[in-house]
């Protein structure tokens, strides 16, 4: 609902899990491609398995620790549920992988416990200038921001 896809976006969704949001991602960007990352290899197969059985070609999982095991490519746009139990640095070095992985206008979606939300906020300024928050939940919160440069 808060997330805005281009026909033509080249995606990457980290920490896809089985893939709900990638494949949802690739079917609605049918020019584009998704792909999915996850450091579960369970998860792994059943996103691939689940592109596969609703029939999206523009989508698959490869096993990766974030960005680590990804070749470099440009994306213009990132999507991730942010795991709550991990350090401030962890975020801080996942976020600047991140902005060097988007293109210039490329948008970074985060879904994270409504608790690091003015974290995320000042965060979020200091590695990409920006920061819009989408929807404050009571326990969780969307934020995005942009790549300007």
């Amino acid at each position: 609902e808060y997330l805005d896809v281009s026909s033509d976006d080249r995606a990457i969704d980290l920490g896809c899990g089985y893939g709900p949001l990638g494949l949802a991602i690739a079917k609605s960007a049918p020019a584009g491609h998704c792909l999915m990352v996850d450091k579960d290899f369970v998860a792994v197969e059943y996103a691939n398995a689940n592109a596969t059985r609703n029939g999206i070609d523009n989508a698959h999982a490869v096993l990766s620790d974030g960005l680590k095991h990804v070749p470099p490519q440009r994306f213009s746009l990132a999507v991730t549920n942010l795991p709550a139990k991990t350090s401030k640095e962890h975020y801080y070095l996942f976020f600047h992988d991140i902005h060097d992985a988007l293109e210039p206008g490329g948008r970074f979606y985060v879904v994270v416990i409504s608790g690091l939300r003015q974290f995320i906020a000042r965060a979020f300024q200091e590695v990409f200038g920006n920061h819009k928050k989408l929807k404050q939940g009571r326990q969780y919160t969307v934020a995005m921001a942009e790549r300007l440069d």
